[in-house]
């Protein structure tokens, strides 16, 4: 019974209500629901608007940028309410808003956004973003600060140190996005999802009701708590939070945030750019606050500070030496070394937190820090370097955050910073000017970053500030290896990095975005004069590869006549050189780097030996494409994939109605669906099924092969026609084998099962 008492309010107590409220899990209720619905919406919104808005990555860190800014904007909002308004006034204010985001559900796209404008995408993105979502997810973010400072004045137990419940506001925010990936993704329609959605935030104005309830009836609790009673193991006595401290919680929330959004860049490039991918990142984020507010840590910031140094020798390892090491490793390690960092970081903002009178304050400087942290890892870094070098700047970021050792103080770690600096310099003079010449070889410098960082994280057991020079030392390291020989050029964009790179002998140059290569062509072909033959196309795109099967197909078809070509993605442009004469060929490419980088003759002689007059169009496929004339192409090949990662708009059942109605009516569709991760032809299969294509997929092996040279690789495609017999020669190729679905659902805009496509492919049915 006593228990009872501390955790609910008997029926009649305050006079105004006839019911028993259990007060602790009412708001821990309150705020797993709250977390649910405000990070549900983030990947069911993105996928939402995908059709909408191409290139996915960037709709990603648009989006991010777009909820963390939202988030800030609740967080401020809570604290304004909660320092300048009475409880009941702010109570009332509170309803106001969540019943006026009532207007916005169920959620959608708002009405006169279904078309983006031919510049500036990213603010109309914001504004698709802020008129559709915006006040929904406004009034539900500031719940997770306001609901905490309304337990204060319960008089529970807990009362005067509730920064507990954050951890239960983030296990629903975890819970949310494996649900999503699991369950909603897989299973629902974008429509049901929304209508579940709309359901649980009116299920959510009733539980902030009864916690408003729970306030309203204990007034003498909220005295004693304004008076400043707290339990002797809660933070300090209440006192502002003075500068020098903000500016640590700055820190320590804004590494976190931008480590997050410069993992999710790598995985949505490397792999695949589906909301599945992009929730990997953020939930192990979350995750880290689930364990790290609790009144008892499961780990404690000693142990973490000990341990973080040491990962940075992983992350050290599989960022420099990502050939040595299979993918999926690296992969991981990398999801480890991140979740150590983020760890620690919020671990040591739990641990330095304020008085419970502060709390708002203290939630609104880390709203603040985790949108410095994104808008330098999502908007400046992108535009400042030409190479990913946020992720390794903030992981050194991470470990200068570790905990001062030994009596030194913040004007030490300067000095020793500063002392860093200058040998930094020296050493780098050294390097740039041939003083060090051994050291310029590329084996050499990744063996001396890694020596580097290792001893550093040996140092800071003992010598923090031995260990801060060492891990100085590295910077001038690390940008000696974007300077490496065999780096033609390297050039970076909303959509990722763009190098241009010979073999180690010298023989061919390829152009490599993020694991893959795009293209290759020989060095020899550079000895020639412009216009004196074509240079051969390589990688995948020689005469006798997949690709260029299915366009000897279409010809056949056409009698050997094809009229207009179409290519979505363009590479080194290598495929141009298939073009045959009265053609007219089209490229599609959304990344103007790449159509920069390969019309440079310098670089690549493919485009300016074989289509100097080759039309190019630069956005998304689906946006573009949709603007052509019906019927317009003979043949249009589908190769868009920026390394592994795949741009499920391009594969649903309304991408592909959409690319046959602008194919003429004996003309043939192909689709480059080479990945290692995910197996897509079954996907593809259910989709012909649906509609009738008649359908062939190859990937050659080398034993059907034989003559395919060097630099040269396999591919799998998928060729796609209205009619079976317009699949010409590829019907009596035994290479080209017809495909069923087995029972795989199509793609839709509305529906994508990124999780199936790899448990598929992990099962070795591709």
């Amino acid at each position: 019974m006593q228990q009872s008492q501390q955790t609910s309010l008997p029926a009649g107590e305050g006079g105004q209500f006839g019911i028993a409220i259990p007060v602790l899990q009412v708001f821990a209720g309150t705020l797993f629901l709250s977390a649910f619905l405000l990070f549900s919406v983030q990947p069911f919104f993105s996928k939402l608007v995908l059709p909408k808005l191409g290139g996915s990555p960037g709709v990603w860190s648009v989006a991010m940028v777009f909820f963390q800014s939202v988030l800030l904007l609740g967080y401020t909002y809570a604290h304004l309410l909660t320092r300048y308004l009475k409880t009941k006034q702010a109570m009332l204010v509170h309803a106001l808003v969540l019943l006026s985001a009532c207007l916005f559900l169920p959620l959608g796209i708002a009405s006169g956004w279904d078309t983006p404008p031919a510049e500036y995408q990213e603010i109309w993105l914001l504004g698709l973003f802020a008129v559709s979502v915006g006040l929904p997810f406004f009034a539900v973010s500031a719940n997770a600060p306001l609901l905490q400072a309304w337990f204060t004045q319960t008089g529970h137990k807990h009362a005067a140190d509730p920064y507990f419940l954050y951890g239960a506001s983030n296990i629903g925010s975890f819970a949310s996005l494996y649900l999503y990936i699991l369950v909603l993704e897989p299973a629902l329609k974008l429509g049901t999802q929304s209508l579940l959605w709309t359901a649980g935030y009116l299920g959510l104005i009733v539980s902030i009701l009864l916690c408003a309830a729970a306030v309203l009836r204990r007034p003498q609790a909220a005295q004693a708590n304004q008076s400043g009673s707290h339990e002797s193991n809660s933070p300090s006595p209440a006192k502002p939070i003075a500068t020098r401290q903000i500016l640590v919680y700055l820190g320590l929330a804004a590494v976190p945030s931008a480590l997050t959004i410069a993992l999710t860049a790598h995985i949505a490039v490397d792999i695949a750019s589906a909301p599945f991918m992009w929730v990997v990142p953020l939930s192990l984020f979350l995750l880290t606050f689930v364990i790290a507010f609790k009144t008892r840590p499961l780990i404690s910031v000693e142990f973490l500070s000990g341990l973080l140094p040491f990962a940075a020798i992983l992350a050290a390892t599989v960022i420099f030496l990502p050939k040595i090491l299979p993918l999926t490793f690296s992969l991981g390690a990398n999801l480890v070394v991140y979740f150590i960092a983020v760890l620690y970081c919020h671990a040591r903002l739990y641990q330095l937190r304020p008085h419970a009178s502060q709390l708002t304050a203290f939630y609104l400087w880390m709203s603040v820090g985790g949108v410095l942290g994104g808008i330098f890892a999502g908007l400046i870094a992108p535009n400042v370097f030409d190479w990913v070098a946020e992720y390794p700047m903030l992981m050194l970021a991470a470990l200068f955050l570790l905990p001062l050792k030994n009596g030194a103080t913040s004007a030490s770690v300067s000095k020793t910073v500063a002392l860093g600096g200058g040998l930094t310099f020296l050493f780098w003079i050294g390097l740039t000017r041939g003083w060090i010449p051994d050291v310029q070889r590329h084996e050499v410098i990744v063996v001396l970053i890694i020596a580097l960082v290792f001893f550093a994280a040996l140092a800071q057991l003992k010598w923090q500030a031995i260990a801060h020079i060492l891990l100085v030392l590295t910077v001038p390291l690390v940008l000696l290896l974007q300077l490496h020989p065999s780096i033609v050029h390297t050039e970076r964009s909303f959509f990722g990095v763009v190098k241009v790179k010979d073999t180690d002998d010298g023989t061919y140059r390829r152009m490599v975005h993020g694991t893959t290569v795009h293209g290759s062509i020989a060095m020899s072909a550079f000895e020639a004069e412009t216009g004196e033959g074509s240079p051969e196309p390589l990688a995948y795109y020689h005469e006798t590869g997949e690709m260029a099967a299915t366009l000897h197909a279409a010809r056949a078809s056409a009698s050997g006549a094809l009229g207009h070509i179409g290519v979505v993605g363009l590479g080194t442009g290598s495929f141009l050189c298939h073009r045959n004469a009265g053609e007219t060929w089209t490229v599609y490419e959304i990344d103007k780097s790449v159509i920069d980088v390969a019309s440079n003759p310098s670089y690549f002689r493919f485009i300016s030996d074989c289509g100097p007059d080759t039309k190019m169009v630069l956005g998304d496929a689906r946006l573009t494409l949709e603007a052509e004339p019906d019927s317009k192409f003979d043949y249009l090949l589908i190769d868009a994939f920026s390394s592994d990662s795949i741009p499920v708009h391009l594969m649903t059942r309304e991408a592909i109605n959409l690319f046959f109605s602008k194919i003429g009516e004996n003309g043939l569709l192909a689709m480059h669906i080479s990945n290692r991760y995910l197996e897509l032809a079954s996907v593809l299969a259910a989709i012909a099924e649906i509609d009738g294509y008649a359908i062939r997929f190859a990937s050659y092996g080398a034993d059907q092969n034989p003559d395919r040279p060097e630099q040269v690789f396999k591919a799998n495609v998928m060729v796609f026609a209205r009619d079976e017999a317009d699949l010409g020669p590829l019907l009596d190729d035994v290479r080209w084998q017809p495909v069923s679905a087995n029972g795989t659902a199509p793609w839709t805009d509305d529906y994508s099962n990124i999780v199936g496509a790899i448990i598929r492919h992990e099962s070795g049915k591709d």
